[in-house]
């Protein structure tokens, strides 16, 4: 059974595997039992056994990031296909979906393989796809299942020619759809100019294997921050992206099409898209425009609250609510060798530090009480592969203590935990599962 574009049933299945070994951080007791029958105890993380490092997800941030976003994309037109690779978590797929997702994004063949297992009907794929065997195994997906819906890029006429040539060689029946990519100089993939671009859309015209659908691209990889040189960046590269799409539409190569998928937009600057994408297209021509956003579920406290437009007061409006960081890590303090210094049991294996390191936010001491930190009294410096270097200006810490972590950059936190507690509360209400 399949509802809101996912197989409902896979995703409830999940509650029937067994928790063991495998889980780090789950608790000894509940080795052996499934995954349903644990929850059905209504567990306390504190209470229940959980071994640090633990990551959690509070229930109340999630739903909130969901509503929020999803009421932002219906205020300004827009589709939303969440870029899936942020969680490989068809529970969070299946969340996403039911709150009005379009689609989900998908960066390569393996992830595409974890979607479809879970039933996830409409799936961009946001880069192209050229190797043969795994586009033989896309041609048979869509051959078995008509209510598959797909969509890849391409920047090149070689990638386009190796792609029609390997369905050709398989004998798909049904066309791949193909998004013509426009990049930039010095960016990440796409066609630089956008002479090059059209040539592209021309061969993909001539062959009976592809289908052009629309222009797809990523406008993150032109801004590394909120100055206004890389807000200009974008703001161009937004209009080069327009500007193709109309050259595109005036020569014909979308005539026949019921919708013409237009797409770009990572979790830093989908407000500019946003802005690009509800000025009016050329008359007639049915825009689909489609946000591939991702963090915005999880959001942070590192590189997306600065990063996000909803993180710049000067950008908010009025009506707009701010995303709420949904992640937590909870390390012990294991050492206090010096003055000055801690060493907790969190290290590299466990969370992000490819952008910011982890933040401390609260501490829970032997009474059990959950206390916040104040600002600045302690701070991870450095992390090894299992000890986070913390150093300690004034904060009561003792050996024994759990320290909870604000995290930046979800999608190098999340690939590090395979079952991760989602809590209301004090109380773990479900375990989500990852497929990395």
């Amino acid at each position: 059974m399949s509802t809101r574009g996912i197989n409902t049933a896979a995703v409830r299945a999940l509650h029937d595997e067994r928790i063991d070994w495998r889980f780090k951080g789950m608790p000894s007791d509940a080795f052996g039992s499934t995954v349903g029958e644990f929850l059905a105890q209504r567990p306390k993380l504190h209470e229940a056994g959980f071994v640090g490092p633990l990551l959690v997800l509070d229930d109340a941030a999630l739903r909130h990031n969901l509503q929020t976003m999803a009421d932002w994309c219906a205020q300004h037109g827009l589709q939303l296909a969440p870029h899936g690779k942020t969680t490989m978590a068809p529970q969070l797929f299946e969340l996403q979906l039911a709150n009005g997702s379009w689609g989900i994004t998908a960066a390569n063949l393996s992830q595409l393989r974890v979607y479809r297992a879970f039933g996830v009907e409409r799936i961009m794929l946001a880069n192209q796809l050229l190797d043969a065997s795994g586009l033989a195994w896309l041609a048979d997906e869509l051959d078995a299942h008509p209510e598959f819906e797909f969509s890849c890029f391409v920047d090149s006429v070689r990638g386009a020619q190796l792609m029609a040539e390997a369905l050709a060689r398989h004998g798909a029946s049904r066309q791949v759809d193909v998004l013509v990519e426009l990049g930039s100089d010095g960016a990440r993939t796409g066609a630089r100019t956008i002479a090059e671009a059209r040539e592209i859309a021309d061969l993909v015209l001539e062959n009976p294997m592809l289908r052009l659908v629309g222009v797809g691209g990523y406008e993150g990889a032109l801004g590394h921050d909120i100055s206004e040189q890389s807000l200009s960046a974008v703001d161009g590269y937004m209009r080069r992206l327009r500007e193709l799409v109309a050259e595109l539409a005036e020569a014909g190569h979308f005539s026949g099409l019921d919708e013409v998928i237009v797409t770009c937009g990572g979790s830093a600057y989908f407000d500019q898209v946003a802005e690009a994408f509800t000025e009016p297209w050329p008359a007639g021509l049915p825009v689909v425009p489609v946000l591939r956003s991702g963090g915005y579920l999880l959001h942070d406290d590192g590189f997306y609250r600065v990063r996000s437009p909803f993180g710049r007061e000067h950008r908010l409006t009025g009506e707009e609510r701010p995303f709420h960081p949904a992640m937590r890590v909870w390390a012990q303090v294991t050492s206090r060798p010096e003055e000055g210094l801690a060493l907790l049991t969190m290290g590299r294996r466990d969370v992000s530090f490819d952008q910011d390191l982890p933040e401390p936010q609260v501490i829970r001491g032997a009474d059990g009480e959950i206390r916040e930190l104040a600002a600045g009294s302690c701070e991870v410096t450095s992390l090894a592969d299992q000890h986070a270097f913390l150093t300690v200006r004034g904060a009561d810490l003792q050996i024994g203590d759990w320290i909870g972590f604000g995290l930046s950059h979800p999608c190098t936190v999340f690939d590090k935990w395979t079952l991760i507690p989602v809590v209301d509360g004090d109380t773990v209400i479900d375990l989500v599962r990852t497929f990395f």
